[in-house]
């Protein structure tokens, strides 16, 4: 007995549909940006929330398009600003949060299992509104402000010495205290 695990890591899909046209008439399309594990996914989350916004099912609609989106930039990392709306089981809430990536699709991986890890929140009941880059001047949470400074320092206060070509059997203990 082996269990499948779903992939945790998001991407991000640009995904577009319309309602089925009728006769000769043009029929408006809509264009979505979807943060799902996997297409399939994506195409459900596509669908929830045309039917939301637009009123139209599924049944009576056509997915055009779906591209993987890919990073503009992946060796710089970036401040992401992130808005979200998700339920709970006392109601709905909104929040902006931030976090530090080198991609918008690890940003959103990280706020899923933030949200999980603090809110209890189950992937589908959170919502991304809006996701952007934010300068380092305009970010708002202390956790990201700490590190904007030019001095920043990440001691290694437990370090382990490696002996080249020393003896596995000394008399004395290495001292990893410095």
């Amino acid at each position: 007995y082996q269990r499948r695990v779903r992939e945790a890591v998001v991407s991000t899909q640009s995904t577009g549909g319309r309602p089925l046209p009728k006769g000769d008439e043009k029929m408006p399309v809509y264009k979505m940006t979807i943060f799902a594990p996997d297409e399939i996914v994506a195409k459900s989350r596509f669908w929830y929330f045309l039917r939301q916004l637009k009123k139209v099912r599924k049944v009576n609609g056509e997915i055009l398009r779906m591209t993987e989106m890919s990073n503009s930039s992946p060796t710089k990392i970036k401040n992401f600003g992130i808005w979200v709306r998700y339920d709970s089981r006392s109601g709905s809430h909104n929040m902006y949060r931030e976090y530090r990536d080198v991609s918008r699709t690890g940003a959103i991986t990280q706020c899923y299992r933030d949200m999980a890890a603090r809110h209890r929140a189950r992937p589908h009941s959170i919502q991304i509104m809006k996701i952007e880059v934010v300068k380092a001047a305009d970010t708002k949470r202390p956790v990201i402000k700490q590190m904007h400074d030019s001095k920043i320092k990440f001691p290694l206060p437990h370090r382990i010495l490696k002996f080249n070509k020393k003896s596995i059997f000394v008399a004395d203990r290495p001292s990893t205290m410095q």
